[in-house]
This record gives structure tokens, C-alpha cells and sequence, in this order.
């Protein structure tokens, strides 16, 4: 297992550099085919579609926990009722989601006749149907992909991941190119979506020994995960608010290019999301365990800051990297009509460092199953985050939702779950940070000695931007080996790099 995570973590960032020097192509491609109003058309339809995955009510993430008890036990029984359980669920769920998608499309100018054209909703209505079809096949697959997450077949997770990051822009650019823009895009995603289903049953039941048992339902065993799982469902919806609500009232209350740049700034702020799950998932099980075993308060402390500072050395190079090179960059990869893009990532990716480096907390919470209280909090504020976006959008245009989620995440995410998880998880969050503050104060320094230099020898060029990428990485390095990193750290990297030695 120890081998599966590390390997793990290593293909999961080796996707992230995949996926993104695939979307550095990728979009400006979608832009170039599809014309930037019709881009929006299409994230504001998959935003509105995406809004099904809600149906799941948390019961996918609530599955290792379950598993991990049942397999405690000793019980192969008990684990094929839940896996029967899951399954016909989740047969129920995509049945209910493929409806109401399509529900979606025939009403289609109800929701978006104000502000898209006559062609721009014909167009929305036909990218929902092939968007609701791949919603219901990603939900179904998910059956499978929980029972893989549990094993802890990383490997094998990663490297799917990888052929999707691969193979849709692959199968999107031969569509495109015969001409069936926004709507090709969403058949290359279908269709990527059907393979994976395939990949996810066959390697789950024929190389894992997945069976299911249909025919005993455990009503007891059902309440208790539906009860897990409501709160879940509850931070579900603030991940919805904050991931698809704003595109779908930007949608329909401005204008498809005003949807377009949001939708530029969200892409390039989930990878700042993804670089810090990636390390935190493979987790998950272990967390699990102990909580199961010991429940050990200073072991999951301990775990929570180490993953915590590998994440935020990572996100605090990535952060500030783009604040000195990001606006050239948006500039060269989505035009010039995207600069405010660059504005709006600074603004919301710098409050969201803080729960991505204590992602692993939240696993801790739904392990010991104390997440109601986060699930209450962040469902207030995603209620805030609705009414603001919904006021001021008209007046403020994408910066309404921007300054929500910058207000929701400092409050929710920032202050409430620091003292919750001190006051009622049991963990340290005063070693946490006394660990963790000197990577945030050094990294500023170092961004403000780079951001001084180029004040004077700005970026006009492929080649100073590579110049400038190259001295800040050496900076910041230099300057983590000299004030942050301790003795214990100093000789694990040497060991590994023998340059260091």
C-alpha cells in the first residue's frame, strides 16, 4: 500500500503537468474553433448540467468509510450487500439525472432566452442532452471507482485519469475538425466517459473481485450512510455554488463573453485545486484505518501537517509563479480579451491555499463522522454566495461572484474550520501552523524581491518569461533549503537528490 500511495502521488502530479500542458492547447484550441461566445455557451450548459451530480447525496464519498468498517468486521457478506446497495442506488440516481437533464434541454430557452441568442439556446439545448448522458454514465461508473479507491489501486486510478486528460482533447480536436464544434466537444467527452466505464468495471470485478448481492437489503445499514451522507450532500452544494451556480447566473443575468472570461479564471483555479487533492487522496484509506483502530488524535496531527506542508510549499511556488508570470501568460494563451482573467485567479486561488493544504482535515472529520458542523457553515455560505452573485452581478459582471467566493472561502474554509478542527476534531492546529506559517512568509519575500526585479526588466517575451520562471524557481528553492526546511528534511532530500550531498 505504501508503494501504491507513493506511486500514486508521483502519477497524480505527473497528470496534473499532462493535463495541463494538454488544456495550454486544449482551450485556446476550443476558443479558435468555437469563438469565444460560443465557449461560453458551452461552460455555461455544462455548468447547469454538472448541477446533477448532486444526486449522488454524498453517498459516493461515504463508501471507503463504510467498506473500511465492513472489512474490519471480516464480514465478504456484509461488503457485497453494501456493494449491492451501491449499485442499484446509483442505478436509481443516473436513471432520475438522465431525466432531469433532458428536462433541462426541452425548457432550455426558459432559462437563457434574455441573454443568449436564438441560435447560442438551440445550441445550449442540444450540448445538454449529450451533457446529461455523460453525467449519468460518470455517476454509474463511480460505483466501481469507489470499490478501486478503496483498494487502493492508485496506479491504476492515475493512469486512467492520464488517459482521459490524453484522449478527450484528442477525440474533441477530430470532431472539431470536422466541423461540429461545441457539440463535438461534448461527444469526445461522451464518449471518453463510456470508456472509462468499461476500464472501471472490468479492472474492479474481473482483477479485484467485485461482487454485489442484490437480493438483501439492509435497511439498518442504509439509514446510517444516508445520515453520513446527507452532509456530505451539504458541502456538495457549496462546492456546486462555488464551482457551476456562478456561470449559470452570470448566464443568465449578462452575457455569454462575460462567462467566458469567469470560465477562463475557474479552469486555471482548479489547478491549484488539483494540485493539493492529488496528495490528499491517496490518504484517504490510511485516514480511515486509524480512526477505525485508534482513533489517534497526535497520529493525525502529525499526518495532517506533513501533507499539509508538502502542499503548501507546492501551492505557494504555483501561486506565486503566476502573480509575477501569469499576466503574460493569459495573455499569450487566451488572448488579450481575457486579461481581467488574471485579476480574478489572484483574487480567489490566495484565500483557497488555506483549506487546500488542510484537505486532508476533511477526511479526518468525515472518518470520526464530526463533518455537520462544516456542512452547516458552508451551506450558509453558500446561501451568501447565491443572493451576492445574484444582486450584483448585473452591476459588477463576474466580479460579483469572484468577491463572494473570496468572502465565502476566507470565513467558511479560513477562520470557522481552523477553530473547528482545534476546538472539536481534537486536532493541533497551533503546531499545524507553527509548521506551516514560515513556507507562506518566505515565499512572499521571495515573490516581492522578483516582482521588484521585474518592475525594471518586465516580461515582453517567450524568453524572459522563461528567464524570470527559471531565476524565481531557484530563489524560492534556495530560500526554503535556508529558512524553512529542517534537519530531517534537509537529509531526506539529499538522499533522494545527490546533488544535495
Amino acid at each position: 500500500m505504501v508503494s501504491q500511495r507513493k506511486t500514486g502521488a508521483i502519477l497524480g502530479y505527473a497528470n496534473i503537468i499532462v493535463k495541463n500542458l494538454v488544456n495550454l492547447v486544449y482551450t485556446p484550441m476550443l476558443l479558435a474553433f468555437v469563438g469565444q461566445a460560443d465557449y461560453g455557451v458551452y461552460q455555461t450548459s455544462n455548468s447547469f448540467v454538472f448541477s446533477l451530480t448532486l444526486l449522488t447525496f454524498g453517498f459516493s464519498e461515504a463508501y471507503i468509510r463504510f467498506y473500511t468498517q465492513e472489512r474490519a468486521k471480516g464480514s465478504e457478506g456484509d461488503i457485497r450487500r453494501l456493494n449491492g446497495m451501491y449499485l442499484m442506488l446509483y442505478i436509481a440516481v443516473c436513471v432520475v439525472a438522465l431525466a432531469l437533464g433532458l428536462l433541462f434541454s426541452a425548457n432550455v430557452g426558459t432559462f437563457f432566452s434574455d441573454s443568449f441568442t436564438d441560435n447560442q439556446v438551440g445550441l445550449a439545448g442540444k450540448l445538454m442532452v449529450i451533457m446529461s448522458f455523460n453525467v449519468a454514465v460518470t455517476l454509474f461508473s463511480t460505483v466501481f471507482d469507489a470499490y478501486i479507491l478503496a483498494h487502493e489501486q492508485f496506479k491504476f486510478q492515475q493512469s486512467r485519469q492520464m488517459f482521459t486528460s490524453l484522449a478527450t482533447p484528442g477525440v474533441a480536436f477530430v470532431l472539431l475538425n470536422l466541423g461540429m464544434g461545441a457539440v463535438g466537444v461534448a461527444t469526445a467527452q461522451l464518449a471518453v466517459a463510456l470508456t472509462l466505464l468499461v476500464l472501471n468495471a472490468r479492472f474492479a470485478v474481473l482483477k479485484l473481485g467485485m461482487r454485489f448481492d442484490v437480493f438483501h437489503f439492509d435497511g439498518s445499514l442504509f439509514l446510517s450512510i444516508a445520515a453520513f451522507s446527507a452532509w456530505i450532500f451539504g458541502n456538495q452544494i457549496c462546492e456546486l455554488v462555488n464551482q457551476s451556480v456562478p456561470n449559470m447566473l452570470l448566464g443568465a443575468l449578462t452575457s455569454a463573453v462575460t462567462v467566458s472570461v469567469f470560465a477562463i479564471s475557474i479552469q486555471v483555479r482548479s489547478v491549484f485545486v488539483s494540485l493539493s487533492t492529488v496528495m490528499s487522496n491517496v490518504f484517504v484509506p490510511m485516514i480511515n484505518r486509524i480512526v477505525a483502530t485508534s482513533d489517534d488524535n497526535t497520529k493525525l496531527t502529525r499526518l495532517m501537517t506533513r501533507v499539509g506542508r508538502y502542499q503548501m510549499f507546492l501551492f505557494c511556488w504555483v501561486y506565486c509563479g503566476f502573480v509575477l508570470l501569469g499576466r503574460f501568460f493569459i495573455a499569450k494563451w487566451a488572448g488579450e480579451g481575457f486579461m481581467d482573467a488574471y485579476w480574478l485567479i489572484c483574487a480567489m486561488a490566495l484565500p483557497l491555499g488555506i483549506p487546500l493544504c488542510q484537505n486532508t482535515g476533511i477526511e479526518i472529520q468525515r472518518a470520526k463522522n464530526k463533518h455537520k458542523a462544516r456542512s452547516v457553515v458552508y451551506l450558509c455560505m453558500a446561501g451568501i454566495n447565491v443572493v451576492f452573485t445574484w444582486a450584483m452581478s448585473p452591476i459588477l459582471g463576474y466580479w460579483a461572484p469572484a468577491i463572494a467566493y473570496i468572502l465565502s472561502i476566507s470565513l467558511g474554509n479560513g477562520l470557522f474550520m481552523n477553530w473547528y478542527y482545534q476546538k472539536r476534531i481534537g486536532l493541533d492546529m497551533v503546531f499545524y501552523w507553527r509548521r506551516n506559517l514560515p513556507v507562506l512568509l518566505v515565499s512572499a519575500c521571495v515573490l516581492a524581491s522578483c516582482l521588484l526585479g521585474s518592475a525594471f526588466m518586465p516580461v515582453t517575451g517567450w524568453a524572459l518569461f522563461l528567464c524570470w520562471g527559471a531565476v524565481y524557481t531557484v530563489l524560492f528553492m534556495a530560500a526554503m533549503w535556508a529558512f524553512v526546511l529542517d534537519a530531517d528534511e534537509k537529509n531526506m532530500l539529499a538522499a533522494r537528490l545527490p546533488f544535495l550531498r
